[in-house]
């Protein structure tokens, strides 16, 4: 089990490293490793006793360790003391800009990457082009205190794809990058993809763990298909199956008296339009190749706040350990004739404590998104490959108190966490994500078999 230890440098021609009074080696070690950088280096528990990583000017520089590091974890097998772990946040969209390398992205980059020294983990910040596969080195982005450093160090101990769009994950480029350094360098790639709605709904369908908490759900085949979904469940969600931050969903509604159908959706304001049938509502509002990738989603009748429907983004991360955990939960409450809860519509975010100011009808709620979001989490896990470590959860809970999963996120938006009751759901949720890569390291250096089978 890896621990966290501060850690400082001292002026020194010797290639030297005095690890923490506490710390127990396996071994006695003569090779520091950092990322993919090792040295030869003497070894020695610290001489004034004192609990912290003490490295030489010199042992850092040849290790390519930053000199604003400030906490470092320690991993050891019999022959090597790892320092780290070291994490390359893997993303596109870099400007010329140092103030904003990812453009309007740079926020949030900068608040996960805040977190580095109560989490031990050291994360920086590249793309492709950054890359320099002859040396085996990488120009990082770094953050600290409230500005960016480019540094030059080596490749990472574990990646975390921070890819923002699906465009961007498409590209061969990017795709080669993916391969090369799991297939080469042998380094853990956590939170790969985005999810398709159709092929995880299908996934999921028949693991006992998930099938009662999905609402039906087809790809469109024929009119007919919704129509019957609308006779059944009085309205129903169109959606494209890539679909993500809420592009593109409709909903339909039945008037049973006049046999009339309605839809609803947004298009830079929110609409409600009226059609005879569903054959025209189609044809209406989808381009033939994009009804090809449409989905139908039966409609729930949701818990209301002020007459208007209200579901609830669950957020869950893998800790150092590699236990799924509940990070965060908001509830979302739709705007004026909004098809959905999505602020971008008009609907705004509360914390459980102001939709719910009774405690037992608040841990009642909380219990019940608990259970269902951690159950989802494991399935998709099961279910899904790549090593999935983060989800950010759409769920709703109906009249009945039944919990419905409406969309799983792989790469779940962060705009949620602007809301003040939510700040400290977000720093949860950057820790975690970093701490992580503690476990994907500790695994790769005494179980890699373990991490490569799944």
């Amino acid at each position: 089990m890896s621990v966290r230890y501060k850690c400082e440098f001292f002026d020194s021609d010797d290639i030297k490293l005095y690890y923490p009074r506490e710390f127990q080696p396996k071994g006695e070690h003569q090779i520091i490793s950092f990322g993919s950088n090792a040295a030869e280096a003497e070894c020695y528990r610290h001489p004034n006793g004192r609990n912290v990583i003490s490295i030489s000017s010199s042992l850092a520089k040849i290790l390519g360790i930053p000199e604003f590091v400030s906490s470092l974890c320690l991993f050891d097998d019999d022959e090597t003391l790892y320092l780290g772990p070291l994490v390359g946040i893997f993303t596109s969209g870099f400007t010329p800009f140092q103030l904003l390398p990812v453009g309007e992205r740079t926020k949030n980059f900068a608040k996960q990457m805040s977190v580095q020294t109560s989490v031990g983990a050291v994360p920086f910040l590249f793309g492709e082009k950054h890359i320099d596969w002859e040396k085996g080195v990488i120009l990082g982005f770094f953050y600290h205190e409230h500005s960016w450093k480019k540094r030059i160090v080596p490749l990472p101990n574990v990646v975390y794809d921070r890819l923002p769009n699906r465009s961007s994950e498409s590209q061969p480029s990017f795709k080669k990058v993916k391969e090369k350094m799991e297939n080469d360098y042998l380094i853990p790639w956590y939170n790969p993809g985005f999810f398709n709605k159709l092929e995880l709904h299908e996934r999921l369908y028949n693991d006992p763990r998930a099938e009662n908490y999905l609402p039906e759900t087809h790809p469109f085949r024929s009119f007919s298909d919704i129509e019957r979904m609308v006779a059944t469940y009085g309205h129903v969600y169109l959606k494209q199956a890539d679909g993500s931050n809420g592009d593109k969903i409709r909903q339909v509604l039945y008037d049973s008296e006049k046999n009339d159908y309605y839809c609803r959706f947004f298009d830079n304001k929110n609409r409600l339009y009226k059609y005879d049938s569903i054959e025209s509502l189609i044809n209406h509002l989808y381009k033939r190749k994009e009804s090809e990738k449409l989905i139908i989603q039966q409609g729930i009748r949701l818990q209301r706040i002020d007459k208007k429907p209200m579901d609830f983004r669950v957020h869950v991360n893998k800790d150092e350990s590699g236990h799924w955990n509940v990070s965060a939960i908001a509830a979302k409450i739709a705007g004026e004739g909004s098809p959905t809860t999505h602020t971008r519509f008009g609907g705004i975010v509360r914390s459980l404590e102001e939709a719910f100011p009774e405690e037992e009808e608040r841990e009642t709620y909380r219990n019940k998104l608990h259970k269902a979001a951690l159950d989802l989490a494991a399935a998709i896990e099961d279910n899904i490959g790549g090593i999935v470590a983060e989800i950010g959860f759409d769920l709703g809970i109906d009249r009945n108190g039944k919990v419905w999963m409406f969309e799983a996120n792989s790469k779940p938006g962060r705009h949620i966490f602007s809301h003040p009751g939510l700040k400290e759901s977000d720093t949860l949720t950057n820790k975690l994500a970093l701490a992580f890569a503690i476990h994907l390291t500790e695994k790769t250096i005494h179980s890699p078999q373990l991490l490569w089978e799944g």
